[in-house]
C-alpha cells in the first residue's frame, strides 16, 4: 500500500499562499507609505491557516438566509486594518518601520518553510534513488 502524499509537506504548501499573500499585502503598505488617508492591512495569518488546514477557530457560523456569508471567501483574502501606532495628520495608518519589521520577518518565515520542503524532496529523492 501506497502512502497518500496530499500531507507530505504538512502545513507547509498551504503556509507558502498565505506568507506570499502577506509580502503582497506589506509591500502594498509600504509603496503607500506617503498617500494621504492610506489605511495599513494585514493578513490575519493563524485564522487563514486554521481556515487552510481545516481546522476550526471557534464556533461555526449559522445564516439564517441563504446568502449572509459567504462560505467560499478565504481567510487570506480578509485582510484586517493595522492600528496605528502614532497618528498622523494625513490619516495615514502606515509605521514605515513596523511595515519593514514585518516584511523581514515574513521573508524569513517564508524561506523557513521553503527550506522544510525542499528538504523534504530532497529526502524522498535520496529515498527512492537510494
Amino acid at each position: 500500500m501506497s502512502a497518500p502524499i496530499d500531507n507530505l509537506f504538512g502545513i507547509h504548501t498551504q503556509a507558502l499562499g498565505l506568507w506570499q499573500r502577506r509580502s503582497e499585502v506589506l509591500a502594498g503598505n509600504l509603496a503607500n507609505a506617503d498617500t494621504p488617508g492610506y489605511q495599513a492591512r494585514d493578513v490575519d495569518f493563524r485564522s487563514a491557516l486554521m481556515q487552510a488546514s481545516g481546522q476550526s477557530e471557534g464556533l461555526a457560523l449559522s445564516t439564517p438566509t441563504a446568502g449572509q456569508v459567504d462560505p467560499s471567501a478565504q481567510a487570506a483574502d480578509k485582510l484586517m486594518w493595522r492600528n496605528p501606532t502614532q497618528p498622523s495628520m494625513d490619516g495615514n495608518t502606515v509605521d514605515e518601520q513596523v511595515e519593514q519589521a514585518n516584511f523581514a520577518a515574513n521573508g524569513v518565515h517564508y524561506q523557513a518553510s521553503l527550506a522544510f520542503i525542499t528538504a523534504q524532496i530532497r529526502m524522498l529523492r535520496t529515498a527512492i534513488t537510494g
